[in-house]
């Protein structure tokens, strides 16, 4: 009967030849009658296949602890009578009244606008399953509910464009005046009709919602579902303008519900019940989805597998359809936010490695008329620079064969640059005590004797060891293990650090993957501290590339996350050793309230419960005593840590904006001056390289802020006092 419920609407062997909605329920009825009072099955079907809920709410009601599908279900039980339409139209009204008050700048916050667009949203996207029994059964409930979302639109804080909200909106009406004729939705109850208007239905309610306070909490705890990317042209993905959101709707439950199943996820998506293609709008939503800001629902890498399986199971449809959309983008890349733009590469590059890596670079071989910071070329840089990562640079330059002339944009050979020309001997001598595994003070003591009267001391040491470890991974990490003490005693402040990195960097500079993975490395064996990075980034070097190339914010977002993830480790440690403490003061407490508990024994009261109960109770009890007594050790050790934690990462964010303020100070123009154009060419790229240099940092500021806003809030009043510029609020 599972395979039932699972398969309903579906053609498959579970139902024989038929495809009939109607000939499914009675099937699937007959069978699973006796099981829906025992199994919270079809709630499990109805909240993950939520594409099917017309079909799920035809068979029976259960409940749903999701807000959004627990409407929509709610609704389709409506049409199916089990639910009173007047008691629906409450709960409209409940969330719509919540909804304004939130904006209300009297009686609510406005910075939580976002609860209240959730809540207009989770109305508005019911109608299409139950607009038309609402405007039959209650039309003046239905009227009131519809003015009040118009009179919420009115008063909510909007942007110049219209948004997803708006829109939706404007296509329930349209619906609306079209007498709720809707393609995309199934009406199965309609065949049941003379059967569900003899069952009685019931009344319901809804739950008081709690209030907040902050915008960004209330972003946070509320998310925009979608911000929709119009990628293809209006005639490939506009459909009625109700099925638009509908179809979305659907592709959307899957994704989130089927996330840990991509291959079923792939299979639910391209036969969701509607009688139209939609190719074009499903490659619109999962980019939807990857692009959105501030993070996408799941990590990248899950929409790219989904992609790969889609192209597999639409081999003649999707494959181009994918195609016109990274063109597409392509075309509007200067316009994308930098972060939209390094995940747009993350993802194409590890597209192609999945398929050959086979693409029509002649297409794109115009970009090397273009300057070298149009964010065209730069795409493609970074992009070839990816699938080199991915695979090895021969095979790369055989993808581009068809235009050779992009060769100049590929990376050069990711072979190391051992530079050393000065006192070779000493540095042969090194290596052979690095065979020999001298201990580090060993090495130390030798490096005093010898070195220290030398200059050059951390360049012989760094390029030596540095080549010793440059054959794997592995190697590396061996180096770094046994002689990080060595580079430590070198390298005892930032000046000497920022010199560590920069021989790194010259080292591996044919290397950038290499560069940053040794950098990261190093930092996690205390050998780099993160304000070391960030002087090193923000070098003259470094800020003249800073909208030609990913590499230095490639390092620096690696050195801030491993900061932000370090502090992230600590919170969460530290919660379950609360949760462990008060398990352990529980068990306590049960022992005593036991031990004073009054029980007959033969008719004569005694202290104690049960002598078994206690025995095992004063087990548990000693045992919890002895773990928390460690266990508030810990507590107290990763506490200290955590605040030692929290404050070097306020110097980091300061010191990081800082260092934004000062090269915009030094480079961004005076309003009052026309825009430098100078270096600009009339080639297809007309801005010219200082002006796509403030825009590329600014973008990176933006990305910036926008990923750590959680951690720059909390020392948002020192920002505010000590650095910040009007963009870094803006950003």
């Amino acid at each position: 009967w599972k395979s039932l419920l699972l398969r309903i609407g579906e053609k498959c062997p579970e139902y024989g030849t038929s495809s009939d909605f109607k000939d499914h329920i009675e099937t699937c009825f007959g069978v699973i009658r006796r099981e829906l009072e025992l199994s919270h099955f079809l709630l499990q079907c109805a909240e993950q296949l939520p594409h099917k809920v017309p079909l799920y709410g035809t068979l029976e009601a259960l409940n749903c602890d999701k807000i959004r599908i627990l409407m929509r279900f709610f609704t389709v039980l409506m049409c199916s009578k089990v639910l009173q339409p007047g008691s629906l139209g409450v709960v409209f009204e409940t969330l719509l009244s919540s909804a304004a008050t939130t904006v209300d700048e009297e009686k609510g916050n406005p910075a939580w606008q976002a609860r209240g667009d959730f809540y207009v949203t989770c109305i508005l996207s019911c109608l299409p399953w139950g607009g038309a029994e609402l405007t039959e059964q209650v039309p003046e409930e239905i009227e009131r509910v519809m003015v009040g979302i118009q009179a919420y639109l009115s008063i909510r804080f909007e942007d110049d464009d219209k948004d997803f909200l708006e829109d939706l909106y404007d296509r329930v009406q349209s619906l609306s005046n079209n007498g709720w004729k809707v393609d995309s939705v199934p009406r199965p109850h309609l065949s049941f009709e003379a059967q569900l208007v003899a069952g009685k239905s019931h009344p319901f309610s809804c739950p008081e919602q709690p209030y907040g306070k902050q915008k960004y909490e209330a972003e946070l705890k509320y998310p925009q579902r979608i911000r929709r990317l119009n990628i293809f042209s209006a005639s490939k993905t506009e459909l009625q303008p109700i099925d638009r959101f509908i179809v979305e709707e659907y592709l959307l439950d899957v994704l989130l519900f089927l996330n840990g199943c991509r291959k079923e996820c792939a299979s639910y998506m391209v036969g969701l019940p509607v009688p139209f293609r939609y190719e074009y709008l499903m490659a619109e939503t999962i980019f939807s989805q990857l692009l959105l800001l501030p993070q996408p629902p799941f990590k990248p890498i899950y929409y790219t597998q989904v992609i790969m399986d889609l192209c597999k199971a639409l081999p003649g449809a999707f494959p181009a359809v994918i195609a016109g959309a990274v063109r597409a983008l392509f075309d509007k890349i200067a316009d994308l936010d930098m972060e939209c733009r390094t995940r747009l590469i993350l993802w194409f590059s590890h597209h192609l490695s999945n398929f050959q890596f086979i693409w029509p670079w002649e297409e794109w071989a115009y970009v090397l008329d273009l300057p070298k910071w149009a964010p065209q070329r730069v795409f493609v840089q970074e992009v070839l620079e990816r699938e080199v990562r991915l695979s090895y640079w021969d095979k790369v330059k055989q993808s581009v064969e068809n235009a050779p002339a992009l060769e100049e944009l590929l990376p050069p050979k990711g072979s190391p640059n051992f530079q050393y020309e000065d006192d070779k001997e000493l540095s042969a001598e090194l290596n052979n005590k690095v065979k020999g595994r001298q201990t580090a003070r060993e090495m130390t003591v030798w490096i005093e004797e010898n070195l220290y009267p030398v200059h050059g001391t951390l360049k012989v040491v760094v390029q030596t060891l540095l080549d010793i470890g440059s054959k794997s991974f592995t190697h590396l990490i061996t180096v770094l293990e046994r002689y990080g003490q060595v580079i430590a005693k070198i390298c005892v402040d930032i000046d000497k650090q920022v010199m560590l990195i920069a021989e790194v960097s010259s080292y591996w500079k044919n290397n950038a993957q290499m560069t940053a993975i040794t950098i990261d490395r190093m930092m996690g064996y205390r050998l780099l501290s993160n304000l070391a990075i960030v002087k090193w980034v923000f070098s003259p070097e470094n800020i003249g590339q800073f909208h030609t190339s990913d590499h230095p914010w490639e390092i620096l977002r690696n050195a801030v996350s491993k900061t932000h993830n370090r502090i992230c480790d600590l919170r969460k440690e530290i919660a379950t050793l609360k949760k462990s403490i008060l398990s352990a003061e529980k068990a306590k407490a049960e022992l005593e309230a036991a031990e004073s508990k009054l029980t007959l024994v033969e008719g004569e009261p005694v202290l104690g419960e049960n002598p078994a109960r206690m025995k095992r109770l004063k087990s548990h009890a000693e045992k919890a005593k002895e773990e928390e007594v460690s266990m508030r050790d810990s507590l107290e050790a990763k506490e200290a840590l955590l605040s030692r934690a929290v404050d070097e990462n306020e110097v980091l964010f300061v010191s990081l904006y800082k260092n934004f303020s000062f090269i915009f100070m030094e480079r961004l123009p005076d309003p009052s001056m026309e825009v430098d154009n100078e270096n600009s060419q009339s080639n297809g790229y007309n801005i010219g390289e200082k002006e796509q240099w403030c825009l590329s940092t600014l973008g990176y500021v933006k990305a910036f802020s926008r990923q750590y806003a959680s951690e720059i809030w909390h020392h948002i009043e020192k920002l505010d006092a000590e650095v910040f510029h009007p963009l870094f609020r803006k950003a």
